[in-house]
């Protein structure tokens, strides 16, 4: 069992919803991470999975500190990182780097490849001295599978693998210990997603890298996760290994969206029972009382509206569940990433 290099506790972020135009009133709070806690071990990969809305971005930006909770901690090798700012904050930013969603945006389209990898050297100069940035730009566009004579090129000149390639070789370049990978393959075509795992997981076994994978996607993050984290409306529901949330989920959540992964083998498609949920997500401004998944369970009571479920480990059960009637099911679950 290795240690903890992140962990966070009962972190919130809330956002106020306000009317008027000169004089505005807050009339409520959106709330998109509402006390959650978990541990990132080092050199292991902690998938984070959702629905869209359910405060996973929102989880990384804060993570980044990016943004600054409402409420809770996020320690950094038992350093509160949430309270720095100025040199302090900026020496973390060293260990803590991010890789986007979206590589069409997240990289400037009036710099050019080595300029946009060689930046962190600029605000970072102790890390590379001037005469010697081109030469590990270079290096580092080689040791993520792009031709190093391409430094000069802009992004636009790049295909969307290439780009977030590029985005993996910019939070590379000061050696971080944890990167916080933001739906890092959403937005590529399957097979290029294929190729970006893999360069991710090589990555990780050559520099020791502790991952945060955020995804919507089961597949990708059972393909690259050591344990997974399972969100719904701005909460943590279950957590656990990777084959005991794909194999042995006992949260009614997580079993709903296994169900809905497809199965390639047609032989096993008929053993396979289909969840469908009822109703919509609720909203984040006004969840439901007691469990917030409960508007949508086939398992409520009474019960569920009147307690919050806690996040811990149930009678028959080997992982922590936030449900009052968790229980394992088995679910036939594609391996395939």
């Amino acid at each position: 069992m290795t240690e903890n290099i992140l962990e966070v506790r009962d972190l919130v972020k809330h956002y106020p919803v306000t009317r008027g135009v000169v004089f505005k009133k807050t009339i409520g709070h959106v709330k998109a991470v509402d006390g959650v806690s978990l541990e990132l071990r080092a050199g292991e990969t902690l998938g984070v999975v959702g629905e869209s809305g359910c405060g996973k971005s929102t989880l990384a930006r804060v993570l980044m500190n990016l943004e600054r909770p409402t409420a809770g901690s996020v320690n950094y090798k038992g350093q509160d990182i949430s309270k720095l700012s100025g040199g302090a904050l900026r020496r973390l930013r060293r260990q803590i780097q991010l890789v986007m969603q979206d590589p069409y945006t997240s990289l400037n389209p009036r710099m050019t490849v080595g300029d946009l990898i060689g930046e962190p050297f600029e605000i970072h100069p102790e890390v590379a001295p001037k005469g010697s940035r081109r030469e590990k730009v270079k290096e580092l566009l080689d040791l993520v599978g792009l031709n190093p004579e391409h430094i000069n090129r802009y992004p636009h000149q790049f295909s969307g693998g290439q780009r977030q390639r590029i985005g993996i070789a910019r939070a590379l370049a000061l050696r971080p210990e944890i990167i916080v990978c933001d739906e890092p393959v959403s937005a590529l075509d399957v097979s290029i997603q294929a190729q970006v795992m893999n360069l991710l997981e090589k990555l990780q076994a050559e520099f020791g890298l502790s991952y945060v994978f955020i995804a919507h996607d089961l597949s990708v993050v059972r393909h690259l996760s050591d344990r997974v984290a399972v969100m719904y409306l701005g909460k943590i529901v279950e957590i656990g290994t990777e084959d005991e949330i794909y194999e042995r989920p006992t949260h009614p959540y997580t079993q709903a969206l296994l169900s809905a992964v497809p199965v390639p083998d047609p032989t096993l498609r008929d053993q396979k029972a289909i969840i469908r949920l009822t109703g919509d997500v609720p909203s984040p401004i006004s969840p439901p009382s007691g469990c917030r998944f409960r508007t949508r369970c086939w398992k409520a009571q009474d019960v569920c509206a009147e307690q919050v479920p806690l996040l811990e480990i149930r009678s028959g059960s080997d992982h922590p569940s936030a449900c009052h009637f968790a229980e394992k099911r088995e679910i036939v679950a594609s391996h395939e990433a």
